[in-house]
């Protein structure tokens, strides 16, 4: 048999980031297994997987004896990507890739997706003002109210963990790094935790929607990958795509949240609020964004 092939992104996220005997490391030795059980229950064919891939997953090109064109997305099971399924089916298509089949077990979440083809990422495909303009589009459709008795967590929860991890991470770093001074970094995560429970509406949000996770597909121009669902306030969700333009937010914080508030019809106060918050919460592991949050705090 041919040697099993991983990602390269997997492979080197479990080495920079995981002993010998960790959850992660275990369950990356043993995907060889678990796709082949994965090819054989759901009757695929597999190609090579995509690289340089995802930290957290085994995504291939697959196809049925009848020819579908399909995705296996074969995932270690972790906070962040809990209810993508349960995101996709309530889309059903509407803005992001169908979800055909689904399985879970023990540290593995398997996914039979739509073949996104030719699978051009955004962007590299467009200049960033036509970005901005089809991520918004495609927000705008994935806003939808959530049925009743959703499994979904709310971005309030979401928030209330990073908060506390960045409180974590800036008192372990103490002097020893420049970082924010303490009162500002109070008022971001205040702010941080606050602000969920501001919002007007809550609707099914994307919470990672930038460029690299919008690709090229033949059903429609463009098609959302890799959702990690949460139900909020909708002016939350710009801030991954405008945080994957580092340039752009340092040259232009009040311009780019502008921009993308006007495009959603958002409050534009609101969304900078929003990106001072989230820039503060960053900080620590992106220094660049010191000066942003700096800039914008109210």
């Amino acid at each position: 048999m041919p040697e099993f092939e991983l990602s390269t992104n997997l492979v080197r996220a479990v080495q920079d980031h995981d002993d010998v005997g960790s959850a992660r490391h275990t369950w990356m030795a043993a995907l060889p297994l678990i796709v082949a059980d994965l090819a054989r229950r759901w009757s695929l064919d597999l190609g090579r997987p995509f690289q340089p891939g995802g930290v957290a997953s085994w995504v291939a090109p697959a196809r049925k004896a009848a020819g579908n064109h399909l995705v296996l997305k074969v995932g270690w099971r972790h906070d962040e990507a809990l209810h993508e399924a349960d995101g996709l089916l309530a889309w059903d298509g509407d803005g992001a890739t169908r979800l055909y089949d689904a399985l879970t077990v023990g540290e593995t979440n398997a996914l039979l997706l739509e073949a996104c083809e030719p699978g051009t990422a955004l962007s590299g495909a467009v200049p960033p003002a036509q970005q901005d303009a089809i991520v918004a589009g495609l927000l705008r459709r994935l806003w939808i109210e959530p049925q009743p008795g959703h499994p979904f967590r709310t971005l309030a929860s979401m928030c209330a963990w990073w908060a506390d991890e960045f409180e974590e991470k800036y008192g372990a770093a103490g002097s020893r790094l420049p970082q924010l001074d303490p009162g500002m970094a109070r008022v971001g995560m205040e702010l941080f935790r606050s602000l969920p429970g501001t919002a007007e509406r809550a609707v099914l949000l994307c919470t990672d929607l930038h460029p690299e996770n919008v690709l090229a597909a033949s059903r429609e121009p463009w098609l959302v990958i890799d959702p990690k669902p949460y139900v909020g306030d909708p002016t939350y969700d710009p801030l991954q795509h405008m945080l994957n333009f580092p340039d752009r937010v340092v040259a232009e914080p009040y311009g780019f949240a502008q921009r993308m508030a006007d495009l959603l019809d958002l409050d534009r106060e609101r969304l900078q609020h929003w990106l001072f918050a989230r820039c503060v919460q960053e900080s620590v592991d992106q220094p660049h964004l010191r000066s942003v949050a700096v800039e914008l705090a109210p």
